[in-house]
């Protein structure tokens, strides 16, 4: 099997994270201090804990702090960058700008969700099946955000991020795994959502769930970001701190 450690991982940091303002005024959501450091070198810490080497970041407002930050290499990884332009591009338009950059398989993460989980083996788990997507997957019952995957029998039966139905007991958890092509009939420096490209595929039955069982954290919101806060300062889920 070949060496995925090598295989790059996009994140998608270029939106204006308005439910963060004003800190977001003038500073980009990555850069966002969480404890005593950006919540970006979280996300690159955590990354690189589990071996992953290649990191491309999809950055809009304000990216070029961003780069400015980390330049090009963190720990053991090799960083490089992607610019929306003028316009906002979203989460699909910016991966089809960065494909020059990603190669034909590639990872993605969202610039604010931090993911404590098993990327090497769930990149393992994807190479062993002939398909062109993977979609990490968790049974949140509308918990900590509004479900929105109908899932059965390790399969996606419906994806939708619009149109939820009461059987919607899982997530889309935040990291996907999926082939370059699938973003090659789009045009480039066109905005769109990446679920524009992962609701066909569910409905091809060329994506496959992997269901993950420790919560997301994000810092999306002030709740998200005092929850993490409570994480890494404590080292306990803030779901116990409520119940203890």
């Amino acid at each position: 099997m070949k060496d995925v450690s090598n295989i790059p991982f996009a994140i998608l940091a270029g939106g204006l994270a308005t439910r963060l303002k004003p800190i977001t005024n003038t500073i980009p959501k990555s850069l966002v201090v969480v404890t005593d450091k950006p919540f970006l070198q979280h996300q690159l810490e955590l990354l690189n804990k589990h071996g992953i080497k290649k990191v491309v970041l999809c950055v809009g407002h304000l990216g070029w702090m961003i780069q400015e930050y980390f330049g090009d290499s963190f720990m053991d990884i090799k960083l490089s960058y992607s610019y929306d332009g003028v316009t906002l591009l979203g989460t699909g338009g910016s991966i089809r700008k960065a494909l020059p950059k990603l190669g034909d398989t590639f990872g993605v993460l969202y610039g604010d969700s931090y993911l404590p989980i098993d990327y090497i083996g769930i990149l393992k788990h994807f190479i062993q099946h002939n398909v062109d997507g993977l979609m990490t997957v968790y049974n949140n019952h509308n918990k900590y955000d509004t479900s929105n995957v109908v899932f059965k029998n390790n399969t996606i039966i419906l994806y939708d991020k619009k149109n939820k139905t009461s059987n919607m007991t899982h997530i889309d958890y935040g990291f996907s795994i999926l082939k370059s092509h699938l973003f090659e009939s789009y045009s480039t420096n066109t905005p769109f959502d990446l679920s524009d490209v992962i609701i066909p595929l569910t409905n091809k039955k060329m994506i496959i769930g992997y269901e993950v069982y420790e919560r997301f954290y994000e810092i999306g919101s002030p709740k998200g970001l005092m929850e993490l806060e409570t994480l890494f300062t404590y080292n306990t889920k803030p779901d116990d701190a409520a119940s203890s």
